[in-house]
């Protein structure tokens, strides 16, 4: 399977080593690194990106910048480059590979744990990772040609240390675990799921 895989941060290096170690050809995106580049905050970008890659069987992202902080000192462009980026951008990368993408392939998303624990500062993150999730269960009813799409909700990454601080009393995940869910929701015949690596009380 030919898979794009679109970011070059820790997770993402995770999600292209685990789909090379099962066999698979993998295609990096990044901003700046990888095989090819683009900007998921730019559907143009997306659109020339897809466009010049010749057959592919998977969409991977393991990419979208959000910003914390309290919610009466977020100002109008943290909002707008969260969901811009994370969110929007996640929805265009489906946009633009959709004419692309072989017939029965499928695009894996990422939200993360914020959808459904609190923490302070994470009101940017939890409504955009309700709009990726929102969008994951509505387009598998409507993709055409045998698509799938799913969405992968990690917790803070192991690796992520910097982040622990916006995520007490949460117990880290390692971003191989992570990869191995994308693997998961890429080469089993399920659509419209989230698949979540936490533990919650609910």
């Amino acid at each position: 399977m030919r898979v794009v895989v679109v970011g070059s941060g820790t997770l993402g290096r995770a999600v292209q080593q685990k789909l090379r170690d099962h066999g698979h050809e993998v295609v990096s995106v990044g901003r700046k690194s990888g095989d090819s580049q683009a900007d998921i905050s730019d559907r143009t970008s997306l659109v020339a990106l897809f466009a010049g890659l010749g057959s592919f069987e998977a969409v991977a992202c393991a990419a979208g910048d959000v910003f914390p902080g309290p919610l009466e000192d977020t100002t109008d462009e943290q909002w707008a480059k969260s969901i811009g980026s994370k969110g929007m951008g996640q929805i265009n990368i489906v946009r633009a590979a959709l004419p692309y993408i072989s017939d029965a392939g499928s695009f894996t998303l990422v939200s993360g744990v914020l959808t459904d624990e609190f923490t302070y500062a994470s009101s940017i993150g939890t409504t955009v990772n309700h709009m990726v999730e929102g969008f994951v269960k509505a387009a598998a009813t409507e993709l055409p040609r045998g698509l799938r799409i799913n969405c992968i909700s990690p917790t803070v990454l192991a690796e992520s240390v910097n982040y622990y601080q916006y995520f007490p009393g949460f117990e880290p995940v390692p971003a191989a675990d992570v990869a191995l869910a994308y693997l998961r929701a890429m080469s089993n015949p399920f659509t419209g799921r989230i698949l979540k690596l936490y533990r919650t009380d609910s």
